[in-house]
């Protein structure tokens, strides 16, 4: 079978795939005619807070993780379900003070798990918990599904002591159901709104994730991507993401698209914060076969890499292919290089980093490994299962109301069609993908240029949402890492006017460590980063 020739549709949903305090006490009590005021007097106390800054209040005393939760839950319903009314959560934990509760009471009695205790985290809405809240993936297919377990990252998150105060909402099935998808959009969830300008998009899949994390209603979130569905939210709602190695943290219990690319990560305001929650996730599961690659490779401790230096004597290749589209994305881009060239990194301009057609044969692979992945998910449901195949999920959708009202399921149908992982197309096509963005890709020219990382504009200023047409992405750079299964991590670069843009910095398999410690050196120098104003 030949592989899909993309058009341009399919090129933008395959990049936008699996593909919001102490600063509102600053805000003038004067809001602009367009300006949505936010304001809430024991929040903002503790909004905007780091983790290790809450840690500290923890240990003297001033505050408790139950005053923290308590003051994110009420911003969640002043803000997400009423206020700028942001759509960011599609469920609350019901019992989230009572676990903050039982943490305070650990570490009352000396027992302190670590970085995370008692701090306040959500979780993507295709992420199994197994709780009080159904896991759903934004579909009115798993309205009412309840996992039998938690998933590895949920499981690792509660050990470290985190607080999973609710569930983000998402692109409906992590923006890989049909055309003219909207970002943010789930038939269950709603639209999410951008918190900077609430008639723009938040890009997707992880929109809930990323918006939740801007407009502090969470310390942490936990995305998930297979193209773009970290960086572009997180890009477009102001914050960091990071996007690990395949195999750094495991997929078991996280509804799939694509076992080649999928990946958790962690989404915060600073990079430290992320990496906090980088190490909270890794190791090895035996239910996730991908994890044991990354034996002797991930650390429990990503802030060790931390170093406001971290840019000094680092080569850099500056990937121009997304440049040209937007001149004032351009402009903010070759700042950002000049900070790095001023911090003492060297610059390596490069044009070209895949072999031509990995994006087919990336796309030929998600249908078939969605279909598996989908279908032996809905396995580990149970015999409860709401739903129990590909094919159920396509009827269920035809008859539903409004699952179909904005955009079509041609990627269910597509990949419903699709045989098994041992077909030869799809054998071959993995093979294409593999030698295409690794042998040929991201490790050739890494190694022709005796690169460190490799930086770029990471989106576009947010388009305005539109319901009608989907989505209109201008530019991006996540394709190379994302095919590849290597990391990326993106970072505030600036504003074009009140809109938030990043810069993404990814290299080779397992360089998490130089990836992060290059991200701190550039976000410490220039802090971008300011808390969203819900402009209308």
């Amino acid at each position: 079978m030949k592989s899909i020739n993309l058009n341009k549709n399919l090129k933008r949903t395959v990049y936008l795939l699996a593909v919001s305090s102490l600063v509102f006490s600053h805000i003038s009590c004067q809001t602009r005619p367009n300006e949505t005021q936010v304001v809430n007097a024991n929040a903002s106390k503790i909004v905007e807070l780091e983790i290790a800054q809450l840690q500290e209040k923890y240990k003297t005393g001033s505050l408790t993780s139950k005053d923290v939760v308590q003051a994110y839950l009420n911003r969640i319903e002043e803000i997400d379900k009423n206020g700028p009314a942001l759509s960011s959560i599609i469920a609350v934990n019901p019992d989230a003070l009572q676990i903050a509760e039982e943490l305070d009471k650990e570490r009352k009695a000396g027992k302190v798990r670590g970085p995370l205790h008692g701090i306040p985290v959500v979780l993507k809405d295709n992420i199994d918990t197994h709780d009080k809240m159904p896991t759903t993936a934004g579909s009115r297919a798993l309205a009412n599904s309840y996992p039998l377990q938690d998933s590895y990252v949920a499981k690792q998150l509660r050990e470290a002591g985190a607080v999973i105060i609710g569930k983000a909402n998402l692109s409906e099935w992590a923006n890989f159901r049909g055309e003219l998808s909207t970002s943010g959009w789930s038939g269950l969830g709603g639209q999410t709104k951008n918190p900077y300008v609430l008639s723009r998009n938040p890009c997707g899949s992880s929109s809930g994730s990323a918006v939740a994390v801007a407009a502090n209603l969470t310390v942490l979130a936990i995305g998930t991507e297979t193209n773009g569905s970290i960086v572009c939210p997180a890009h477009a709602s102001g914050i960091v993401g990071i996007k690990p190695t395949v195999g750094l943290i495991s997929r078991s219990g996280v509804i799939p698209i694509s076992h080649t690319q999928d990946t958790p990560g962690p989404m915060a305001r600073t990079v430290r914060d992320a990496a906090i929650g980088l190490g909270a996730m890794v190791g090895v599961d035996p239910a996730d076969e991908k994890t044991v690659a990354s034996q002797g490779k991930f650390y429990k401790d990503y802030t060790q890499f931390l170093k406001a230096d971290g840019l000094k004597g680092k080569r850099i290749g500056f990937y121009k292919a997304p440049l040209g589209v937007n001149y004032k994305v351009d402009s903010l881009m070759y700042k950002a290089v000049s900070y790095l060239k001023s911090q003492g990194a060297e610059i390596v301009e490069i044009d070209q980093i895949s072999s031509p057609g990995v994006g087919n044969h990336s796309f030929e692979i998600m249908l078939y490994e969605y279909k598996q992945g989908l279908n032996d998910y809905f396995k580990s449901l149970g015999p409860k299962a709401p739903i129990k195949s590909v094919e159920e999920l396509i009827a269920f959708n035809k008859a539903d109301s409004l699952e179909l009202e904005h955009f079509n399921q041609r990627y269910l149908e597509m990949a419903q069609k699709k045989g098994d992982l041992n077909s030869k197309e799809y054998k071959e096509a993995l093979a294409k993908l593999m030698k295409g963005t690794r042998e040929e890709g991201l490790d050739k020219v890494m190694d022709k240029h005796k690169l460190d990382a490799i930086v770029a504009p990471t989106g576009g200023p947010a388009w305005k949402t539109d319901l009608v047409n989907g989505d209109s992405f201008q530019l991006g750079s996540s394709s190379p890492a994302a095919q590849a299964g290597y990391p990326a991590i993106t970072v505030p670069m600036g504003f074009v006017d009140e809109l938030p843009v990043g810069i993404s910095f990814f290299g080779r398999a397992w360089s998490e460590p130089v990836l992060l410690e290059i991200a701190y050196g550039y976000e410490s120098g220039t802090k971008h980063r300011k808390a969203p104003k819900f402009l209308q």
